[in-house]
């Protein structure tokens, strides 16, 4: 599945969050992170991301896009370009 997580995190978490989510996903911008996953995969990343986040404090949004609907198009500076798409 193709996934774009944003999110907003407390400064003393940011790195964990960052560091994390950079095994999984490729990052894009600041706060932002996208790229295909295994179902599997996307179960121990929201078990790990409930770990290091605290749901009072913090926000997580993830989109699932399905393929068929998948299309980007940049306007500006792209930070970390994705040369193709899975």
């Amino acid at each position: 599945m193709y996934i774009l997580v944003i999110y907003d995190i407390k400064i003393e978490r940011i790195n964990k969050v960052y560091k994390f989510l950079k095994t999984y996903l490729i990052w894009i911008q600041n706060s932002v992170f996208e790229g295909e996953i295994t179902k599997a995969q996307y179960k121990t990343m929201i078990i790990k991301l409930k770990e290091l986040t605290d749901e009072d404090e913090d926000s997580i949004i993830i989109y699932k896009i399905p393929k068929k609907y998948l299309n980007k198009e940049v306007l500006g500076i792209e930070k970390n370009p994705i040369e193709f798409i899975l």
